[in-house]
């Protein structure tokens, strides 16, 4: 199997969901997937078809090559293309795990294992907020003070049991593709009358810092493996 198999932008979405609900349904107690896009599309959450002008933009998105797809989390417009590995990483809260550290532990959960991937390829990163990023947060995984990776989560309850599930939600910039995502989403905020921008240079592609880049994620898996291990959470 492809360490990133080639969805279609809905086709992604689902496979996440599906993940999600094998995890609520006490089929799982943990999973992750990886997948990339095989088209480009901006995806937003349901919430922005509301907006004022959203027609408007969606026509003017389309026409640029990036036609707009509806999440069901929240956050901003996210553009998303063959230059974007995403994962996605559910688990049902450990036993003895704090609720009230839930959402924290969630984001280090997702975002550990990739600073660590990155320190193995010779790369300083971090966390943190950038400003002129699109759907930005404080939990970016940043190189050279710039976003590569946005992350974001969505929680459940099981039925069965009443245990917390998430949905950790991680896009990595593999591929140099910063000018046309920003251009999309200005546009878009842009017909929708909203005053937000971002900006290229805030954003940087891993192709940028190292070469031959989706050979490389067989070591992110296996982070991912051992992190989730010692924390009593075994993946298939």
């Amino acid at each position: 199997m492809s360490p990133a198999p080639a969805y279609e932008v809905e086709e992604g979405l689902d496979a996440e969901r599906r993940l999600l609900e094998r995890v609520q349904s006490a089929e799982a107690e943990c999973g992750l997937l990886f997948w990339r896009p095989t088209r480009a599309a901006l995806v937003m959450p349901q919430r922005m078809s509301r907006l004022e002008g959203f027609a408007q933009a969606e026509r003017v998105c389309a026409g640029l090559g990036w036609p707009i797809a509806l999440r069901d989390s929240g956050g901003e417009p996210v553009p998303q293309s063959p230059a974007v590995l995403n994962l996605a990483l559910v688990y049902a809260l450990p036993s003895g795990e704090s609720e009230l550290t839930r959402i924290e532990n969630a984001y280090l959960r997702l975002c550990q294992p990739m600073l660590d991937w990155l320190a193995g390829l010779g790369l300083a990163a971090g966390l943190g907020e950038v400003d002129g990023a699109f759907c930005d947060g404080r939990y970016n995984v940043t190189l050279q003070g710039r976003k590569l990776v946005g992350t974001a989560q969505r929680w459940r309850r099981r039925r069965d049991d009443g245990r917390h599930l998430v949905l950790a939600h991680g896009a990595v910039l593999m591929e140099n593709q910063r000018d046309a995502m920003v251009e999309v989403v200005n546009a878009f905020y842009a017909s929708c009358g909203l005053a937000d921008r971002c900006r290229a240079g805030s954003h940087i592609a891993l192709d940028e810092c190292v070469g031959a880049v989706w050979t490389r994620l067989e070591a992110l898996r296996e982070g991912y493996r051992a992190s989730l291990g010692r924390a009593g959470l075994i993946l298939d």
